[in-house]
């Protein structure tokens, strides 16, 4: 069904009204401000909400030689609260590096050492210098050094906050596409995504994924995974191939007030909970241990390798005969167990895996080989 064609007028008003739904103001903090609003936590930096503080003492010791040259540096965003709190958005980089260098950063509750300046380029004489060590006037100088802060305030509406800080955010090269979802979406409801940092914490499951590499827990590829599940579990008919936007969309649908889409929280977790009781129990009895989610070799020997078409395949796979199975009854884990070894090896399975897999029909045959095993396994 075609759209409306709107007049030029009505098409004038309709983005009016939505720019005036958006509420902003700018305002120059210095970092001396700043620092005094994060220590009484009236500005929030929140490790679930921002991408990882990942850069080297090296830019972090450049970025605080750009203030002391005065030179220009990228405005940092934030959010309103209700309580007039505000949320750091986009700016870790920059305002973390510069608690560092006072020594106030805080990692997970813990006050970090202070910065000492290093590969300095332009003023090397800086390298070795510590903030307590800086002589008075540029002590006082980084202090006042000023940044710009683009502020959405508490009045704008919710959705359009979403998507302004989604297109802001999806640029950073830095961030993963979780850190993106994980950044925006609390601008729609940060239930669901809780649900889901809470639910990448639970024993069996983080059992079953250990294999995962640093890097990929880094940039929250456990939480994606736990999404991956709920999304194909849920709505995996409307996958076509860009696993991204699925995921996303997923997100959304479950994050926005309006109720388009229903999840039972309690009913999902219960779900998730004993996939991954049977499966920890599963990869124990193969002799895989954690490395039930991994490749393994031509031989059948189990890789330290993760594989995310294993664990749909097996995860997903299990669902069809989830009620059936009694966690605690050696005869179902031990049938489970010998379809994941064999299945691991059988081209059935492995014709649906490796590059260039993601697509919906892949996906149903690795789905569909262990659905069907595991059926037959149990019946």
């Amino acid at each position: 069904m075609s759209e409306e064609i709107l007049s030029p007028d009505d098409l004038i008003q309709s983005v009016d009204r939505k720019i005036t739904a958006i509420r902003t103001k700018s305002n120059d903090f210095s970092f001396n401000e700043l620092a005094d609003m994060y220590e009484s936590e009236e500005l929030i930096i929140d490790p679930e909400f921002q991408r990882m503080f990942r850069w080297t003492e090296g830019a972090q010791s450049r970025f605080v030689e750009s203030l002391l040259l005065e030179l220009p540096v990228p405005p940092i965003f934030l959010i309103e609260r209700e309580d007039r709190v505000y949320e750091l958005i986009d700016g870790l980089q920059r305002i973390s590096s510069f608690l560092h260098f006072r020594g106030e950063l805080k990692v997970n509750g813990v006050l970090q050492q202070p910065l000492v300046l290093s590969d300095c380029d332009i003023v090397p004489e800086l390298n070795g210098q510590t903030y307590a060590s800086l002589p008075r006037a540029l002590e006082i100088k980084i202090k006042r050094s000023y940044i710009r802060a683009e502020i959405l305030r508490k009045e704008s509406d919710p959705r359009l906050r979403y998507y302004m800080f989604k297109r802001l955010n999806t640029g950073g090269e830095q961030l993963s596409k979780q850190e993106v979802r994980n950044a925006t979406i609390r601008l729609l409801s940060n239930k669901f995504n809780q649900y889901m940092i809470d639910l990448a914490r639970n024993p069996d499951f983080a059992y079953c994924v250990e294999t995962l590499t640093d890097k990929a827990k880094n940039e929250k590829f456990d939480q994606e995974l736990v999404l991956r599940f709920f999304a194909f579990k849920n709505v995996g008919g409307t996958y076509k191939h860009d696993i991204a936007d699925f995921l996303t969309d997923y997100m959304e649908a479950v994050s926005d007030s309006s109720g388009v889409v229903q999840f039972d929280f309690e009913r999902e977790a219960k779900t998730f909970e004993k996939t991954f009781e049977v499966l920890h129990k599963v990869g124990e009895k193969t002799g895989f241990a954690q490395k039930i989610m991994g490749t393994v070799s031509k031989k059948g020997e189990p890789r330290w390798q993760f594989s995310v078409y294993h664990f749909e395949g097996i995860a997903l796979g299990i669902q069809n005969v989830l009620d059936q199975i009694d966690p605690g009854n050696e005869e179902h884990i031990a049938a489970l167990a010998n379809v994941v070894k064999y299945g691991k090896t059988d081209q059935g399975f492995l014709q649906a895996t490796g590059g260039g897999k993601n697509d919906r029909i892949s996906l149903q045959v690795r789905v569909g080989y262990f659905s069907e095993r595991f059926a037959e396994a149990l019946a």
